[in-house]
């Protein structure tokens, strides 16, 4: 133990003063309480977004029980039609199932990440990312229905009530983006996996830190699903 606190003592020693210093020992990837930077990191982000998020559904369910002008029916709104027949939901229900799956992917890479089998690991990532740019075109595709056939913009509804459009976009846009934004990382780690950049290291951690924000994002995609939805 005597060894261990003189080892951390002399690299604190080595380390330059000032900026620089600062910078070399945030970037040294030192972990605290047993915790890699990089993940504490993202716990934070993904925190703070948690806050983000509830904000947006107490304020959705706020507004949706305090309006006295009807609200849009989300069976009616949302269905779409095959052979003349509307479906409710269908087009919600297989992005859910969408993300649903690519968070089973992701778990996939995570595992074959640990094993440092490359090949795998970026071919479920890869594939991940597809499942995500699979569900923002569907998602493209549902405001394009109803901002052009429907009507519906942020500030007025001609089906029910006016918050419905401000609230619907503003939630679905924000999750919609960081759906966008995790399609790009996972692109990018799963190029550097296969690229062998992590190789050297042997430290494929990073997956899994990827793996933490892409859970989040379906974790959240279930809440809005049951609040927008369902209710």
């Amino acid at each position: 133990m005597a060894s261990d606190v003189t080892e951390s003592g002399a690299a604190a020693a080595t380390l330059p003063e000032g900026l620089q210093g600062l910078t070399r020992d945030w970037s040294a990837d030192k972990q605290t309480f047993q915790v890699p930077w990089g993940k504490a990191m993202m716990w934070f982000f993904l925190l703070s977004d948690t806050f983000i998020f509830t904000c947006f559904l107490t304020s959705y369910m706020n507004v949706r029980m305090s309006t006295r002008v009807p609200w849009p029916n989300p069976s009616e709104v949302f269905a779409l039609s095959f052979g003349g027949e509307p479906i409710p939901l269908i087009l919600i229900a297989i992005m859910t199932f969408i993300l649903i799956t690519s968070s089973g992917t992701m778990a996939l890479a995570v595992n074959y990440g640990y094993r440092r089998d490359r090949a795998k690991t970026a071919a479920l990532m890869f594939i991940t990312a597809g499942f995500g740019a699979s569900f923002v075109g569907m998602q493209a595709f549902e405001w394009t229905k109803l901002i052009v056939d429907e009507g519906v913009r942020p500030w007025s509804n001609p089906m029910g009530a006016p918050q419905f459009g401000s609230t619907f976009f503003m939630i679905t846009g924000f999750h919609g983006l960081h759906v966008s934004a995790g399609v790009i990382y996972l692109a990018v780690v799963a190029l550097k996996v296969l690229r062998g950049d992590y190789e050297a290291s042997g430290n494929y951690q990073i997956v899994e830190i990827t793996g933490l924000y892409w859970h989040f994002v379906d974790l959240v995609w279930v809440f809005i699903f049951a609040f927008f939805y369902l209710w």
